[in-house]
């Protein structure tokens, strides 16, 4: 099973946060971490600067992506049916656990509105 991980996440490793960055350093050590394009974009708007905008695309570039046809359509339609914007969970997000749910990943986030949203199932458990 592959792990989605979203930005919160990502961000704490960029920082070089424990225990984020050893967890996440495991798991891109087996290429079993997966990332989406939107994810991507929030990591790179998160940048301070040119030189760590350049230094992130860097080392996400080696991240395999998943793919995933009309990906915002869809996760559109996964939102609108499950009231996801009543919930505060935006179209990124969306997106985030529609993908999820979709590939039978598992998503590692930090983000408390997904975590009180997504069956636990899908959810990755730091321990």
């Amino acid at each position: 099973m592959d792990l989605i991980v979203d930005s919160s996440v990502w961000f704490e490793y960029f920082k070089r946060n424990d225990p984020y960055f050893m967890e996440v350093q495991k798991y891109l050590d087996t290429l079993s971490i997966k990332i989406l394009d939107p994810i991507i974009g929030e990591i790179l708007q998160g940048a301070y600067n040119q030189k760590e905008l350049n230094f992130i695309k860097t080392h996400i570039q080696y991240v395999p992506k998943i793919e995933m046809k009309d990906l915002f359509e869809r996760a559109g339609e996964y939102s609108c049916a499950n009231k996801l914007v009543s919930k505060g969970i935006g179209l990124i997000d969306a997106c985030l656990i529609y993908a999820t749910v979709e590939t039978n990943s598992i998503l590692w986030t930090l983000d408390k509105k997904i975590i009180n949203f997504l069956d636990k199932k899908y959810l990755y458990d730091l321990g």
